[in-house]
């Protein structure tokens, strides 16, 4: 089955780049290009990608918002957002996945790590599991946002298991090192995974990461 890719950036060189290198792949199509978020909420709604290879910094309505839009929106439920930054430790992409973004991306990645990020999210999978990810999460994600994030509430309705499993994958396991680690097959634990985040109200397993450090339930390694 083929990968749909939808690009959303303001640097046009820069869509045409990205378009070449994700068509040249026999498993990926670009099917759409916006310059800004209000043209890739648009344009999402039209194409149903799987993956929005989404850059936060643009003009006018920009990655964070378009981001929110999309993850908020129960008819785009089957799209990933995959988040580009020239920032790394930019407190936006944080925000982006609080509010659904399944990963991020540096633009100074090679082009088979981009390649990688789009077919990893596209899985259903969150890219999440490089130290600057995880550095990231731990930074931003660590305190609370009290005004308008989750609270400990969310995690009333978690089994003792379930809870194992969320802070097992926001250390940036697998569901096949969880398994290993936990004595439990992978299915087992991709379904306690998914009853977690239905309970969590989590849209993606990065957002269910991002929840779990917001509410305390994980805390980051020193």
């Amino acid at each position: 089955m083929t990968i749909r890719v939808l690009l959303a950036d303001d640097q046009a060189l820069l869509r045409a780049t990205f378009r070449i290198l994700i068509d040249s792949c026999e498993d990926l199509e670009v099917v759409a290009e916006a310059a800004d978020g209000a043209e890739a909420i648009a344009l999402t709604r039209v194409h149903h990608p799987d993956v929005v290879l989404m850059d936060i910094r643009m003009p006018g309505s920009d990655g964070l918002a378009a981001t929110s839009a999309i993850c908020a929106d129960p008819d785009l439920q089957n799209t990933r957002v995959l988040i580009l930054t020239t920032f790394q430790s930019d407190e936006h992409v944080a925000r982006a996945l609080r509010v659904g973004a399944s990963g991020f991306l540096g633009k100074n990645v090679t082009a088979d790590e981009l390649l990688g990020g789009i077919r990893t999210v596209a899985s259903g999978d969150a890219l999440l599991s490089p130290a600057a990810t995880r550095s990231l999460i731990a930074r931003f994600l660590a305190t609370p946002d009290r005004s308008d994030g989750p609270t400990p509430r969310v995690l009333e309705n978690l089994t003792p298991r379930e809870r194992e499993m969320v802070v097992l994958v926001a250390d940036g396991k697998s569901d096949d090192e969880i398994a290993e680690e936990a004595c439990l097959s992978p299915l087992t634990v991709r379904t306690h995974v998914q009853r977690a985040k239905t309970k969590m109200e989590a849209r993606s397993r990065a957002q269910l990461v991002a929840i779990a450090y917001q509410v305390g339930l994980a805390r980051p390694v020193p």
